[in-house]
């Protein structure tokens, strides 16, 4: 029987290890947030912001961060429809309106054209989601968002390591957030961290992740408002810390992934993968296959082979307004079709040659079988 390949696990050596273990034994006490501020200064010069805050997850801290912007009821906030649901639901749990737009077909991210066409006087900010490791359109983004005074946020939970115009992803908005949930490039097991340049938005946010306490705050048990609890234990941190250090190791490693099966289908004209622009570099958190109309190859003919070879492959995210909480809206076309027949490949860390070729070969029978 067939070894299983799955999608996607941690990469996790004797550092992380002896981090976490340094984190258990020691980090107690006056110590139980060495690691934690550790992770926030290593991550903002990593990213080349001033300011950082390790949080529970990338949804809480975009939550916080909308929060932070005093985004709430009456307000308006535009993302793209192809999405995970981490990215809409801390709009509606501030009692705000998410206003869903189509995709751009070529990048899978939030169209410039079509959130410019959905902006109103309701509209207090647009999310780019950096979709698989994919970039926006920033450049169209923060014209559109200075144009009409709007925060722009950089959704970047997938695209650790990628950049756009030398600048890295996450470094370029009001704020940005990150996941380090134990899919992504770099873990903390569950967690995610929130990134800003703008000190007063920080602190905002700072005060708001630990159940509203101001940092000057030298009362005891004393909250200034009513916040969140989103923050990161210390043993998480010294797993990120670890992971942090060998960062440029791990998008290598999931870059010379993404090349391998670019390279293998780079002739065949009813495949597209992940894009990547002359001014962009992908971190290729998930290498994604789109066919082509005219193959005739459907998401779930793509499910069905890989299941019977025993790999792991995940369907192309579902239109948020698809979803039975939301309202269709089929008008978004290609956020619709696009997801009828794409699939994310297995791309961790630590897959070997021949892995990768056992998922070229389904690809492979698949396209001989229908083409």
């Amino acid at each position: 029987m067939k070894n299983k390949i799955v999608y996607t696990k941690p990469s996790i050596s004797k550092l992380e290890i002896a981090y976490v273990t340094d984190a258990v034994t020691h980090g107690w006490g006056d110590k139980c947030y060495d690691y934690i501020h550790k992770l926030e200064r290593n991550f903002s010069e990593y990213l080349g912001v001033k300011h950082s805050i390790a949080t529970s997850s990338c949804t809480g801290a975009l939550h916080m961060g909308l929060a932070g912007l005093g985004i709430g009821p009456g307000d308006e906030v535009i993302l793209a429809d192809t999405n995970w649901i981490a990215s809409v639901a801390p709009v509606i749990h501030l009692g705000a309106t998410p206003v869903l737009v189509d995709i751009d077909p070529t990048s899978w991210c939030i169209s410039v054209q079509q959130a410019e066409r959905a902006i109103t006087a309701k509209t207090k900010a647009i999310i780019a989601v950096h979709l698989y490791g994919n970039l926006c359109d920033m450049d169209g983004l923060k014209q559109l968002a200075e144009k009409h005074k709007l925060a722009l946020i950089e959704d970047a939970a997938e695209a650790l390591g990628s950049e756009y115009k030398g600048y890295k992803a996450g470094s370029m908005a009001t704020f940005s957030t990150f996941s380090f949930h134990g899919t992504k490039t770099m873990t903390t097991g569950e967690g995610g961290i929130f990134s800003t340049n703008d000190k007063a938005l920080y602190q905002k946010v700072l005060t708001l992740s630990n159940h509203g306490r101001k940092a000057e705050q030298t009362k005891q048990f004393w909250p200034d408002e009513l916040g969140f609890k989103y923050k990161m234990s210390n043993i998480q941190a010294a797993l990120g810390c670890a992971q942090l250090e060998r960062i440029e190791y791990l998008v290598e490693r999931k870059r010379h992934i993404y090349a391998y099966y670019r390279q293998a289908f780079a002739y065949d004209t009813n495949i597209c993968i992940n894009p990547e622009p002359k001014y962009c570099l992908n971190s290729a958190w998930m290498p994604t296959l789109v066919f082509s109309k005219k193959s005739g190859i459907t998401r779930q003919h793509l499910s069905e082979a890989f299941a019977k070879e025993q790999i792991d492959a995940r369907v192309f995210f579902w239109p948020l307004s698809s979803l039975p909480m939301f309202i269709a809206q089929p008008e978004h076309v290609h956020s619709y079709d696009i997801c009828q027949r794409a699939i994310n490949l297995p791309s961790y860390v630590d897959m070997t040659e021949d892995d990768m070729d056992r998922v070229i070969a389904v690809v492979r029978g698949l396209l001989d079988a229908n083409t």
